[in-house]
């Protein structure tokens, strides 16, 4: 087998190794989302309710990168 083959072979597997590696960062940002919000809870305890809800408008932003992610994976398998 040539450089080519070997290649043109391993072309499907890189994408989808790609989509993993793009799959960490918004697992981070998702884990200092939820971080800091139970840090100001416990700071405030008053505002729990305010800060869970803008926890789950932070987790839905940053879950937004992880869908392009998946969508640019399938617009560049074909």
């Amino acid at each position: 087998m040539d450089a080519t083959t070997v290649l043109a072979a391993l072309s499907g597997n890189i994408a989808t190794v790609g989509y993993g590696l793009a799959a960490i960062g918004p697992a981070i940002g998702v884990g200092i989302v939820v971080g800091k919000t139970i840090e100001g809870v416990a700071r405030q305890p008053e505002l729990a309710g305010r800060l869970q809800v803008l926890m789950y408008i932070g987790i839905a932003f940053t879950e937004a990168l992880a869908f392009i992610g998946i969508a640019t994976y399938f617009i560049f398998t074909n």
